[in-house]
């Protein structure tokens, strides 16, 4: 059976009259009255009692008024759905991020978003820059919120923060008091450095080498951390230092940031997109946009 037949054949049991279903439905009554016909054909039962007077419901007749209204408003639901989907009201968004969005621009972003857009289904992943662009290109995330300017192949990238190093530091160190001014990068050359290595995070990794080499020394890499949140942890445990971005370092009070004086730029922290985005999306970077840091709010 055709939702087009189960709709005709509810209007018809509902009015209980030819007429009245037609226009209903908008048709005339000829057509609507052969294909109730067609049908009872197709069935091979009787599913109304015609007179000239009145037309009424068999058994048979009941029991698929159940059946059809279900199907009828089935199909409805499944329209609306599609319909929010292609407009963006329904589907799941998948998230990757590095640490600090998830301090700075998705937790306001976020409640935005899940205001406006309550049906879709958010899933969040945590990433590195490196690992975001690569599944953004391989559409295993649909955005990615990454410390990267620019976009790779089928890529394009949205800048949303612009942000620089600072010093990561123990609490104790001789640079943590509460008054310390700006330090030169290079007064931490021989301190033992907290390291993120290459094959963790490319983009992030040859950034800090470009730092430290424009200051003159190459770190002693002595410790080895998976992540920025890693490796603030295990500065504030006293044992070296780092040069990480400001807007995940104040998210620390275990760790005291130092400004540099020659402050070490990075690249903006950006929203990585596919080149051909669906409307999830595209209201997803609308709402992020509209949203002011965290810290700001």
């Amino acid at each position: 059976m055709e939702v087009r037949q189960a709709r005709y054949f509810v209007a018809v049991a509902e009015e209980l009259h030819f007429g009245r279903a037609a226009r209903r439905l908008h048709m005339s009554q000829p057509p609507l009255s052969q294909a109730i016909l067609a049908l009872e054909r197709e069935l091979g039962t009787l599913l109304l009692h015609r007179t000239s007077r009145q037309v009424r419901l068999t058994k048979a007749g009941e029991v698929l008024l159940q059946h059809c209204r279900q199907l009828v408003h089935d199909a409805e639901r499944a329209r609306a759905a599609v319909e929010g989907a292609r407009d963006g009201y329904h589907g799941e968004l998948v998230i990757g991020a590095v640490a600090s969005a998830f301090t700075d621009v998705l937790p306001a972003a976020l409640r935005r978003y899940r205001a406006q857009r309550p049906e879709v289904q958010l899933r969040l992943v945590e990433v590195d820059t490196h690992a975001g662009a690569r599944a953004v290109a391989s559409r295993d995330l649909d955005v990615a919120l990454v410390r990267r300017a620019t976009g790779g192949s089928g890529v394009r990238a949205v800048p949303l923060r612009h942000d620089h190093f600072v010093a990561a530091l123990p609490l104790d160190h001789r640079h943590a008091g509460p008054t310390a001014h700006p330090i030169d990068l290079g007064e931490l050359a021989a301190e033992p450095w907290v390291w993120i290595a290459r094959d963790i995070s490319p983009d992030y990794h040859d950034e800090v080498v470009t730092a430290c080499r424009r200051a003159g020394f190459s770190p002693d890499a002595r410790h080895r951390a998976n992540s920025i949140a890693t490796q603030l942890a295990m500065i504030s445990c006293g044992i070296g230092v780092a040069v990480v971005p400001f807007l995940a370092a104040r998210s620390r009070s275990d760790v005291a940031a130092r400004e540099l004086r020659d402050p070490a730029p990075l690249v903006a922290l950006s929203l990585l997109v596919h080149e051909e985005t669906d409307p999830l999306v595209r209201h997803f970077l609308t709402v992020v946009a509209e949203t002011p840091p965290t810290g700001d709010v």
